[in-house]
């Protein structure tokens, strides 16, 4: 609370929380409508920054998502936003009409309207090496990155619809798919799409160890059994939105309380918060992301001067 009563006026005109696709792309957009804008967020905790895109419409090649968002940091600084490197929003709070956060360091920050553009944690297996190895064998994304193993030797892990959707994918792409399953809990159709893939399937299992220094080789299953491999697809869906949106009362999806709800112009059922990219839901793609990314900056941007000449007039 604002123990001496004192009208907390905003620095900002909005606060960006994540400096992944979508982020960047609204921190360009709502620069550009020459509004106060703050970035939180460090680009290496996006699920962009160690990955490869080929599929990203008028950029030819294969990118990584290092170059694609330090590029980006700089079109946005280029347009006046302010970045800052800050890791972890803990806090978030309305006070006075304007929304305050206050970051891992202890530092707070007040703006009129909020971007929640955090993306998701994939749920990964927790093992030693893992984090090492995402980009170089690992990957929490099979519509991502199948295309990176034609013709390779692949497994997929998890037991719901994302693992079975991804070996069947990955099964018109690569050579051989084995799908690691400790308690696989999907309709007989899909099933039957396993069986046409002729997807491998390591029932009553779970990934014990991963070997590879440089790159992941193998793993070695809870049953003994050694996998080699060239790549592996941890599937087990994703997390994220629940710890922030509990301070402010954002809505998430009724069935599995794991995306934020948005409306066409990305605003949340609270009035000047705003949500854009992955923490929105699926599909996790890039191009998803840049796209709700731009409606999110000019909705939130158009709020943000609306309640700034608003102050101003009353003032």
């Amino acid at each position: 609370m604002n123990e001496k009563n004192e009208k907390v006026i905003p620095l900002y005109d909005v606060i960006i929380l994540g400096t992944g696709p979508a982020g960047l792309q609204a921190a360009i957009h709502v620069a550009r409508k020459k509004a106060r804008v703050l970035v939180l967020g460090r680009p290496e905790s996006s699920s962009l920054y160690k990955a490869h895109i080929e599929n990203y419409c008028c950029v030819p090649g294969v990118k990584t998502g290092e170059e694609l968002l330090l590029t980006g940091m700089q079109q946005a600084e280029y347009f006046g936003a302010e970045l800052l490197q800050e890791d972890v929003v803990t806090t978030a709070s309305l006070q006075d009409d304007a929304y305050q956060v206050t970051t891992e360091s202890g530092k707070t920050y007040s703006a009129y309207a909020l971007i929640i553009s955090t993306g998701v944690t994939r749920q990964g297996l927790g093992l030693k090496g893992e984090k090492d190895l995402v980009g170089r064998g690992i990957s929490y994304c099979v519509d991502c990155d199948a295309n990176f193993y034609r013709d390779a030797v692949v497994a997929v892990v998890g037991d719901g619809s994302a693992a079975a959707h991804g070996a069947v994918t990955l099964s018109k792409i690569a050579k051989k798919v084995t799908l690691i399953t400790k308690d696989l809990k999907v309709s007989p159709a899909l099933k039957e799409e396993l069986e046409k893939g002729n997807v491998i399937m390591a029932a009553g299992c779970k990934v014990k160890e991963l070997r590879g220094t440089d790159k992941l080789d193998a793993v070695v299953l809870s049953d003994g059994t050694e996998l080699s491999l060239d790549g592996l697809f941890i599937e087990k869906g994703a997390k994220g939105a629940m710890e922030l949106t509990a301070f402010l009362g954002v809505g998430l999806d009724p069935e599995k309380f794991t995306y934020i709800v948005t409306d066409r112009k990305q605003a949340t059922n609270i009035a000047g918060i705003y949500a854009a990219g992955d923490i929105c839901g699926p599909p996790l793609q890039m191009a998803k992301a840049v796209g709700e990314g731009c409606v999110a900056g000019l909705s939130a941007g158009s709020f943000a001067l609306k309640r700034r000449r608003e102050e101003t007039q009353a003032g």
